[in-house]
């Protein structure tokens, strides 16, 4: 006898119960939570199914654009989620997946996150966050102070002023280079001689007035794509963010820094804003920032910290000179959602000025009125979460020389890494860690011989063929599931300045461990080996036709 399948129903009784009580123990989602609460990375081990599944079949699942008209029990619609989204997610906290920004989360976050959805908050106005608000105001005061380092009469002056603002919450890096640009681009167009400030009369009467044929933001070559959308939004247009050459290290150039400014000035283009990189995404490295600082304020321009990645090194002692000249900017991104270890949603811009977001202040009769303390009237989103919750919870429990402990262990395994890869015969390291990001690829010894003494042309097409093995190597690992490294695209002076295709890794995870890391190695080199014969093939006989010459 087939017993009778139960359906739900779209009764409003049903509905209060959804949100009035909570499934009985025996409920999938109870024993999620459970599983949850007990052993985050063991729920995760489990439910994440280690061989890729291809994007295609996944589509598959989530085909159908109509609501459905029948609803759910909350336990079998959660089944569904676990065969279908959670099992083929990226398992972004595995100790080795090292190609992730994102990491591992500490336990205490899931709970503490359980609470910040049921509070609920929404940070635009004091009306729905009356104690989250001044919890926000004092997370950024806490790492306003770890980069410009003011004295307690500065923060007890300006960290809780209804006027004035240390700095913005953010979704993510993104957002919060946006809105220091935002806050750049605004005062340098400032209201003066009966022009009203391009805020209210707009880019070309702002441009008119100041003579300017046009505005551009510096950057270094490694810039991230963020700055990009950031002239795009800002009415520069993309050919508004102008690339300064790296030197080998993948630091922009002083030099050549200064004579672009200067070019632009020559075209009555104004250089408004300079962008030092603390930690590029690509290669970890870090900018000087105080030459940076030196040139902007000769040339009064506006500079900009993007320290995203790097921010936190701040909170080690033994390595926060690595980031030295920090102080000296007007305005610095961090990600909270990087190596302070916040799950994803968590940006901050800090200015040193606490009067400079004024010039971007906006104001609303019903909320963000003039006077109060309302958060929305400094930030480009309005609704947002109470995210700073989980970060102060973590400054408290964690602290800072807990965070020095997670910077510290992250940048020694970077160098034991690089040291590892330099004693295989078949890998080379294309990028020296600063942080704890670095980059190299899989090399034969006989194939470094032959690229030595190679010609141009003969370098250019070997290294086509190492592109086409790395790029094979890092889509063969990720299918495979085991562990995880990203690529990017380089132009190592080592290699001749040819756009090379390398592994990057990233070695936050205080979980990876260097039994780990040797695996890694270990499952390239066998993927080279075995399951890419052709292309190896190819690469030894041009090596060989090389060297015989």
């Amino acid at each position: 006898m087939v017993s009778e399948q139960k359906t739900a129903d779209a009764s409003f009784e049903s509905l209060l119960r959804i949100f009035t009580v909570p499934e009985g123990p025996d409920s999938t989602l109870t024993q999620i939570e459970d599983e949850l609460s007990r052993n985050l990375n063991k729920f995760l081990r489990e439910h994440i199914v280690a061989e890729e599944k291809p994007l295609r079949e996944i589509e598959k699942d989530f085909s159908s654009p109509v609501i459905p008209e029948q609803p759910e029990f909350v336990s079998d619609h959660t089944q569904h989620l676990l065969d279908t989204l959670v099992s083929h997610s990226v398992h972004t906290s595995a100790p080795s997946f090292i190609g992730h920004m994102t990491s591992a989360l500490p336990y205490f976050l899931m709970p503490l996150s359980k609470i910040m959805i049921a509070l609920n908050q929404n940070l635009v106005k004091i009306e729905t966050s009356k104690a989250f608000t001044p919890l926000e105001r004092q997370v950024l005061g806490m790492l306003h102070r770890l980069i410009y380092a003011q004295n307690d009469k500065f923060y007890s002056q300006w960290m809780h002023s209804a006027n004035h603002s240390l700095g913005a919450f953010c979704s993510g890096g993104t957002i919060a280079n946006i809105t220091a640009l935002w806050v750049a681009r605004n005062n340098a167009l400032r209201p003066q001689n009966g022009f009203r400030g391009v805020e209210k009369e707009g880019l070309f009467k702002a441009m008119k007035h100041y003579g300017y044929e046009g505005m551009a933001i510096l950057v270094s070559e490694r810039g991230h794509y963020s700055l990009k959308k950031a002239a795009d939004v800002l009415g520069l247009g993309q050919d508004g963010l102008v690339a300064v050459k790296t030197d080998s290290n993948n630091r922009i150039c002083p030099e050549s820094l200064q004579s672009k400014i200067q070019e632009l000035k020559a075209k009555s283009i104004k250089p408004f804003a300079v962008v030092g990189v603390a930690g590029t995404t690509e290669t970890g490295n870090i900018d000087p920032l105080a030459e940076i600082a030196a040139i902007c304020q000769q040339e009064n321009c506006h500079f900009h910290v993007d320290a995203a990645w790097g921010g936190a090194t701040l909170m080690s002692n033994n390595h926060r000179h690595l980031l030295n000249g920090i102080e000296l900017a007007d305005s610095v991104t961090i990600d909270a959602h990087k190596q302070l270890y916040i799950p994803m949603g968590a940006g901050m811009v800090l200015f040193k000025d606490p009067s400079a977001m004024k010039s971007i202040e906006h104001h609303a009769q019903y909320i963000l009125r003039k006077g109060s303390k309302d958060l929305g009237s400094h930030t480009l989103e309005g609704s947002r979460s109470g995210m700073a919750m989980l970060v102060y919870a973590s400054m408290h429990i964690i602290s800072r020389p807990g965070y020095e402990l997670l910077i510290d262990q992250s940048i020694k395994k970077a160098a034991y890494f690089a040291n590892l890869i330099k004693q295989q015969s078949d890998f080379e390291l294309v990028s020296e860690p600063e942080l704890c990001l670095l980059t190299y690829r899989y090399v034969p010894e006989n194939v470094r011989q032959a690229v030595a003494v190679a010609s141009e042309a003969q370098r250019a097409d070997m290294n086509k063929l190492l592109n086409d093995l790395t790029k094979f190597v890092q889509k063969r690992q990720r299918e495979n599931g085991r562990s995880f490294v990203s690529r990017t695209r380089l132009n190592p002076i080592q290699n001749g300045s040819l756009n090379t295709i390398v592994f990057r890794v990233v070695l936050a995870n205080p979980l990876s461990s260097c039994e780990i890391l040797q695996s890694v190695l270990e499952e390239q080199r066998e993927i080279a080996q075995t399951d890419a014969p052709t292309l190896l093939t190819k690469i030894n006989q041009l090596a060989d036709k090389i060297l015989a010459n």
